[in-house]
């Protein structure tokens, strides 16, 4: 039997607004191997991206239980699920969330050593990374500097650059071209492969769904089909 690396137990996420309650997750409970591609499709505001959320211990579900390698991860102190983020989860946000005043190797830099990786390492595993993602010649550019494309691959090696055992990626091919696309995702089922990733990602793009072992669709905070 597959072993679990993410284990959801009816998991919901209420938000107030004015005097109106928003249920934007509802009920969701959900069990991921390890080693697997799994993909989340849905209109926006279906929920997708506040169950990535949760899942990366960024927000916590109103009631629920979320397992992380078989532990609880809403019952950790911040600082322990901080750990689990810095070593073990890498994460790309829909918008890139690169920082503005550093270069592109320098944001990739950063996130290496936010993870303990050594300074003798940092540069070339990131220069490596930049590489992979077909863009070196941008190192030493600023965000401002490069496309949406660009900045989104720059993000996409920045997570993976620690080597992380879950990828959490919110639409992370959004701002690519076909091509580079079909790239990104080549990289990613390569890694889920050979090296055992699990990859857990939202997206809107048909032609990438057949690369993924499990596609789940969510509606109003509801995942209403998965196989």
């Amino acid at each position: 039997m597959p072993e679990n690396i993410l284990r959801l137990e009816e998991v919901t996420r209420n938000f107030k607004r004015q005097t109106e309650t928003i249920h934007a997750v509802r009920g969701v409970s959900l069990e991921i191997s390890k080693g697997t591609f799994n993909i989340l499709c849905g209109r926006s505001g279906s929920g997708k991206t506040t169950l990535l959320n949760m899942i990366a211990a960024i927000d916590l579900p109103t009631s629920g239980k979320i397992f992380f390698e078989d532990r609880e991860i809403t019952n950790m102190r911040s600082a322990e699920r901080d750990e689990i983020r810095r070593k073990k989860i890498g994460i790309i946000f829909q918008n890139t969330a690169l920082i503005a005043q550093m270069t592109a190797l320098e944001n990739v830099e950063f996130a290496l050593s936010v993870s303990g990786i050594k300074p003798g390492k940092r540069r070339v595993q990131a220069a490596d990374w930049l590489e992979m993602m077909g863009i070196k010649e941008r190192k030493n550019h600023m965000p401002a500097e490069m496309s949406g494309g660009e900045q989104a691959r720059v993000a996409i090696g920045r997570a993976l650059a620690h080597e992380p055992v879950l990828l959490l990626a919110d639409e992370p091919t959004s701002e690519l071209d076909t091509k580079t696309s079909f790239r990104v995702i080549d990289l990613f089922r390569g890694l889920v492969d050979k090296n055992k990733l699990t990859i857990v990602m939202t997206t809107h793009d048909v032609n990438i769904m057949d690369a993924a072992d499990h596609i789940y669709t969510m509606e109003d905070g509801v995942i209403i089909d998965g196989r």
